[in-house]
């Protein structure tokens, strides 16, 4: 019955996120049909390619199709199927199948790319910037935390969580443009980093290379709000733990301080970093929009904002969709994770 529950949540959010976007791109003055043929295209031509978009349907027969096309279990024309997307017939209704495919976003305006591929292309890098980014936040979260909820509130630990809530309060644009100014072009000649760049690189003589530098400055920009989240969360459940009584009688029977703090208390104030982490994962993979457009990362987030500046509605549709399935199944995982670490929530 839970299964059943998330998974309709799940499906009601998707809907939720194609219908706002729907109505958001049919408000704003924008002519597809003139984004995709250019400024000075015919009459005759913007109308045929309306008609090929179906732009040239009702407002409700366009939504309708847009449910079908994004959906993996659709109804279709048997003429209207094509080599836009993989599909298996399922069920033959006369001139209609019931069709088990591959969720179609359709083509970009701009490029005329299948919307897919062009996600495709770029996903990988934003996966591995968030990747990279809270491993950082998670390994300087709990051992910042570590040290402040054992130092039982002296200087060390307000000075932490001093340091912890400006961190948390900083936006991460404002943070990137600082960083990338500060470390990317000032200290250039002492950091060796940029302020642009992406995990591929080309040059004349190496050809395309991987440069692993270009990842560290924008990490570090990700990292930092998780990273005060995280070190906050330890701490404060250290604090808690200490003042068990299981705690107490370890002490009692000599048990070591490492021993304690490491495995007495540190696995006991797992579930909620759990939590922190699996969903700080999602939110980095939708936060890091701004982030790759100011240090120029080939990534999703880039991928949006050009998207979203050239009314390239399928793009951000496609990008939006994905990100929004990513925080689903990761949030599924993390109820997963949370049941096996914690014996009372099975």
């Amino acid at each position: 019955m839970e299964f059943k529950s998330l998974l309709f949540n799940s499906l009601l959010s998707i809907w939720g996120v194609i219908t706002v976007l729907f109505v958001i791109f049919n408000i704003l003055p924008n002519d597809p049909a003139r984004l995709t043929m250019g400024q000075r295209s015919d009459i005759k031509s913007l109308e045929n390619i309306n008609k090929e978009l179906g732009l040239d349907k009702p407002i409700l027969i366009q939504y309708l199709f847009l449910l079908r096309d994004v959906s993996p279990i659709s109804v279709y024309n048997k003429k209207d199927l094509n080599t836009n997307f993989k599909h298996i017939s399922i069920i033959s209704l006369g001139k209609y199948s019931i069709v088990l495919k591959e969720v179609y976003l359709r083509k970009s305006y701009q490029t005329g790319i299948p919307v897919l591929k062009t996600i495709k292309g770029v996903l990988f890098n934003t996966f591995v910037l968030a990747t990279f980014a809270l491993f950082l936040a998670t390994l300087l979260g709990i051992i910042i935390g570590l040290i402040a909820g054992y130092s039982k509130s002296s200087w060390v630990d307000n000075s932490i969580m001093f340091l912890a809530i400006s961190g948390l309060s900083t936006p991460s644009f404002i943070a990137s443009v600082v960083i990338a100014y500060v470390f990317g072009y000032l200290l250039n000649s002492y950091t060796g980093l940029s302020m642009f760049g992406s995990l591929l690189e080309v040059d004349g003589i190496n050809g395309e290379y991987i440069a692993l530098k270009n990842i560290i400055l924008p990490a570090i920009c990700l990292g930092i709000r998780p990273t005060s989240i995280i070190a906050q969360l330890t701490r404060n459940g250290i604090k808690e733990v200490l003042k068990s009584d299981y705690i107490r009688t370890a002490k009692a029977k000599g048990v070591s301080p490492n021993r304690i703090l490491m495995v007495h208390s540190l696995k006991n104030t797992l579930n909620p970093l759990i939590t922190s982490i699996t969903g700080w994962f999602a939110s980095l993979l939708a936060g890091a929009f701004f982030v790759e457009y100011i240090f120029g990362w080939n990534g999703i987030g880039r991928l949006t904002i050009n998207a979203v500046l050239n009314a390239d509605f399928p793009v951000v549709m496609g990008t939006v969709l994905t990100i929004s399935f990513i925080f689903i199944i990761v949030n599924i995982i993390s109820d997963i994770l949370y049941k096996f670490v914690d014996p009372r929530m099975r």
